[in-house]
């Protein structure tokens, strides 16, 4: 398990001391991730005006709904990543089918062609024979 960073980050124009196993640089990204809401909010006269716990409830409201949305993205991707990998497995299967198939016909092939070269030879042969017999 790794060491508990802690650190000091700006949130809002406040410095607040956060601590977690993550990395600084992950613990730094929420902060700056917290800042940009609040600002973004800020900038919305009607959020000025609002109570401060309306405000931050609103601002929770906000980022439970990043939160969601970014879940619900991330379990499509999973999905689709699932049924790609379904897919990559079937196309391997039918290649490795079509590589025996193809190595089933080779021989089969080869088979003929001695079958072939046999069979020459024993024409050369017969006519041989026919050939001294008259």
């Amino acid at each position: 398990m790794s060491a508990k960073n802690v650190i000091d980050v700006i949130i809002d124009g406040k410095i607040y001391t956060i601590g977690g196993f993550e990395s600084e640089a992950y613990l730094q990204k929420l902060a700056t991730y917290i800042s940009s809401k609040i600002l973004e909010f800020k900038q919305d006269d009607a959020y000025r005006r609002q109570k401060i716990d309306t405000q931050k409830t609103l601002l929770e409201i906000n980022i439970a709904d990043d939160y969601f949305k970014a879940k619900k993205q991330a379990d499509f991707l999973q999905v689709e990543i699932e049924e790609k990998d379904k897919e990559n497995y079937d196309l391997k299967h039918d290649l490795i089918t079509a590589d025996m198939k193809i190595e089933s016909l080779e021989a089969q092939l080869q088979e003929a062609k001695d079958k072939n070269i046999e069979l020459q030879k024993e024409i050369v042969k017969l006519q041989t024979e026919l050939k001294n017999k008259k």
